[in-house]
């Protein structure tokens, strides 16, 4: 079962994660960590997958990403503006 979004999870330090969610948001995180353990045969916690799943979600959503260029560009701008003016 290769095809799930998420990709097998890196070596990493262990970080500890506390977040409040919904029983319904509970549930689906854990079938999500069962279908990764069927897919990868190793079994990760769900506080392990919530920060690579959140990495995937904000490096798919468009919207995010032209935000992030368009503050990029206006710091450009502001830094550009400032070294000219020194």
């Amino acid at each position: 079962m290769g095809d799930l979004k998420l990709e097998k999870l890196p070596d990493r330090t262990p970080v500890k994660l506390t977040i409040t969610i919904t029983p319904s948001l509970n549930r689906a995180l854990q079938i999500y960590a069962e279908l990764y353990r069927e897919a990868y045969g190793q079994a990760e916690p769900v506080a392990e997958l919530i920060p690579f799943m959140l990495e995937r979600f904000l490096a798919s959503d468009r919207s995010y990403a032209k935000a992030l260029k368009n503050r990029s560009d206006k710091a450009a701008r502001a830094g550009g503006t400032k070294s000219n003016t020194m």
